[in-house]
């Protein structure tokens, strides 16, 4: 599956001179160079990370559950140490499941292909090939122990998130909604969702939610006076998510993910999240919006608790 948000950053890229590839690039034919070319004067129209105003907001603590999926080198051992809670219908035991199956597909359906294509893009020898490969590589080590016969599909990350969800995963909720699969169809319930989320300061429902807000939320009448419908809204979830505590670091899942399945990739290796989008993908005039929307979803999430 391509990673939660991944529309809004590459709406964004300027194929050449932003820096990005398009996310559905991902064969070897089709990559090209993702790194950010910098031009005289380049700086004076984009944010700086000191200009960045971030939110004085309340996070959700990550449970050991999530934080132990972001320290895990052995993603199949992570996946084995939750089979007791998944038994008993733990709802977020269940959706972290869905998050490794989606984290891992890629590289578990085939995984010999898989490490085939890094080596290709590694021997291009294009000045995005080292960040690329890096973090492909970061893939497949974490999910070394998937092979194909675990059939982890697309079909089964959406039966697993689907699971969670009925099981009371608000994130896995939230993701239903996103990828057009609500658990219920009514404008009410949609609401409701986006509403819950808010309240909630749950990071993971954040991005889960994030791809839901953007141009897929494009005159929905139930989601008219949200942060919603713009790929900036589709970015300022995605960003809250980051505030909450969402791990978004430079090895964190997110940026993993972009890089290794879309060949979106920082140029900096310690580069986060935040600072990416703000340095390579918006333009101040832009950042300012986003700013003032991230501010309004962590100041309505106080003002409902």
């Amino acid at each position: 599956m391509v990673v939660l948000g991944i529309a809004a950053l590459a709406a964004l890229a300027l194929y050449r001179d932003g820096g990005f590839v398009h996310p559905g690039a991902v064969s070897i034919a089709t990559v090209v160079d993702a790194e950010l070319d910098t031009r005289a004067g380049a700086t004076d129209d984009r944010v700086r990370p000191n200009d960045i105003g971030v939110a004085d907001a309340a996070t959700v603590a990550p449970t050991s559950v999530r934080a132990r999926f972001d320290a895990s080198d052995d993603l199949y051992a992570y996946v084995q140490s939750l089979e007791a809670a998944v038994r008993e219908n733990d709802a977020d035991a269940i959706w972290m499941v869905s998050r490794v199956y989606d984290y891992c597909s890629s590289f578990a359906m085939a995984p010999a292909a898989y490490d085939r294509d890094t080596r290709a893009i590694g021997e291009m020898n294009m000045r995005g090939s080292p960040a690329m490969v890096a973090a492909r590589q970061r893939v497949g080590q974490r999910c070394s122990r998937f092979v194909p016969q675990d059939e982890i599909t697309p079909r089964l990350v959406f039966l697993k998130r689907m699971e969670a969800a009925q099981a009371g995963s608000l994130a896995a909720e939230a993701s239903l909604l996103a990828s057009g699969a609500p658990l219920q169809e009514t404008a009410e319930y949609k609401r409701d969702l986006v509403q819950r989320v808010q309240r909630s300061g749950d990071a993971e429902a954040y991005s889960a939610l994030s791809p839901g807000m953007g141009i897929a939320a494009s005159g929905q009448p139930a989601l008219a006076d949200q942060v919603a419908g713009t790929q900036f809204a589709e970015l300022a979830w995605q960003l809250a998510a980051c505030r909450l505590g969402l791990d978004c670091g430079p090895n964190g899942a997110l940026m993993t993910s972009y890089c290794a399945n879309g060949g979106i990739c920082s140029r900096d290796p310690q580069q986060d999240f935040e600072r990416f989008v703000f340095d390579a993908a918006v333009p101040r005039q832009g950042a300012e919006v986003i700013n003032e929307m991230i501010d309004s979803l962590m100041r309505e999430k106080r003002t409902k608790q």
